[in-house]
């Protein structure tokens, strides 16, 4: 049974998402990129940036880029990557907030009054 989540999304879709971002290395392109605005970076600017290089930089963005969170665009002689879907990575973070403290009869709190849910 397909599970459709309020988003739009299925719990597949976001199992798949969740596992492109399942590694350290990732994390930090994504961040990187996410830092670094929608213009992007040059491949090798977000290597020096992320400490991550070569043939393991270009595994990690394939990765990101069939998750839909990142994409590659060829200028000239320069490959510009850049983050694309802030809309999914709000997504992502939105799922796992949409049932804080679902089961419990008190309202969550966190650093002081904040309230999640």
């Amino acid at each position: 049974m397909k599970t459709i989540l309020p988003d739009g999304h299925s719990l597949a879709e976001m199992a798949s998402t969740f596992a492109a971002l399942g590694s350290e290395q990732r994390l930090m392109v994504l961040q990187t990129l996410v830092r670094a605005g929608p213009d992007g970076l040059p491949i090798g600017e977000l290597g020096q940036r992320s400490g991550i290089t070569g043939s393991t930089l270009t595994h990690h963005m394939k990765i990101l880029a069939a998750a839909g969170l990142v994409r590659q665009e060829k200028q000239g002689r320069s490959i510009i990557c850049a983050a694309v879907s802030y809309d999914e990575i709000e997504s992502l973070s939105g799922f796992l907030m949409s049932q804080c403290c679902a089961d419990r009869e008190d309202p969550c709190h966190t650093e002081g009054t904040q309230t999640h849910g």
